[in-house]
């Protein structure tokens, strides 16, 4: 599994604690480095505020990085929200050449549907296939949140790879058949959300009220872990999705190059067999509600 620095946080402020998005200077600060020291793909998006312009100004400066880098951005969720069918592929390629324009490249590694639905739309993969096809893009897919959306994803034999939602608290897609089901299909995974927007770390105190009833006994219960094993929090997330190998990458974010050091020394090590199937075990069934952002009612 390689790492995958997630720019979400450079372009807006987000999380569920409500981070403020680091300077320019920081945030390209923190991509030389993860690019320095263990990630091999950076992941964007046209919805991630100024994420973008901010990888851009990093290839600007820097474009020896670019043959190197592996970059996915991903299309405005509802870029294609009034338009009829005949239209999604003049729009979608207006789109990638903003998209290329900020980030100061002529091609994509990857490009992501930002609607999961759109995973059931033909005529949407279509038109991103045909993009494919004149070279600007040389892998195309979709970011899902649900394990239905990612089978379809995967049984329709057009993509060449799925981002998904995946963590030590949110075992969908592990225990819907996902995983087995991209290996024998050869289809590539990229995992996101493995700290649910930071809530795998916060403490009881911290959590807002529309996710106290639900995340207070399972963080209880991952503390409990915790002590048991003698691992931090960030230790058990992370390894338990390193041992995931039906993944290629593990998307992540950071907001200071202190947690991005951290993060890449962590993810160095390996978690012991037992202790992540203990935590499969624990974790099979938590409400999906706590580890679903897009349904959390603020």
């Amino acid at each position: 599994m390689k790492l995958c620095l997630g720019t979400v946080q450079f372009g807006m402020d987000y999380g569920v604690r409500g981070q403020k998005k680091p300077s320019l200077a920081d945030a390209m600060e923190m991509l030389d480095y993860a690019l320095h020291n263990g990630a091999d793909a950076i992941d964007t998006a046209n919805a991630y505020g100024e994420a973008e312009a901010v990888v851009g100004a990093y290839f600007e400066k820097n474009p020896a990085m670019r043959q190197a880098t592996h970059v996915i951005s991903k299309f405005s969720p509802d870029l294609l929200a009034n338009a009829a069918p005949e239209q999604y592929y003049s729009i979608m390629k207006a789109r990638l050449e903003e998209t290329l324009q900020r980030l100061h490249t002529d091609y994509l590694d990857g490009c992501l549907l930002h609607n999961s639905r759109s995973v059931y739309d033909d005529a949407i993969i279509a038109a991103l296939a045909r993009l494919r096809s004149e070279g600007a893009v040389k892998n195309i897919g979709v970011s899902i949140y649900e394990c239905e959306e990612a089978t379809t994803g995967i049984e329709r034999g057009d993509l060449d790879f799925l981002q998904l939602p995946y963590s030590i608290l949110d075992q969908r897609m592990l225990h819907g058949g996902v995983f087995r089901l991209a290996q024998e299909r050869k289809v590539t995974l990229h995992s996101r959300s493995v700290f649910i927007q930071g809530l795998v770390l916060m403490d009881e105190e911290e959590l807002p009220p529309f996710l106290q009833e639900a995340g207070r006994p399972v963080l209880r219960q991952l503390d409990e872990l915790c002590r048991k094993t003698g691992l931090s929090r960030m230790e058990l997330a992370m390894g338990f999705v390193k041992s995931q190998e039906a993944i290629s990458h593990l998307v992540f974010g950071v907001d200071n190059l202190p947690q991005l050091k951290e993060f890449i020394d962590i993810f160095d090590r390996d978690l012991p067999g037992e202790v992540v199937e203990e935590a499969t075990r624990l974790f099979a069934d938590v409400d999906p509600y706590l580890v679903m952002p897009n349904r959390w009612k603020r």
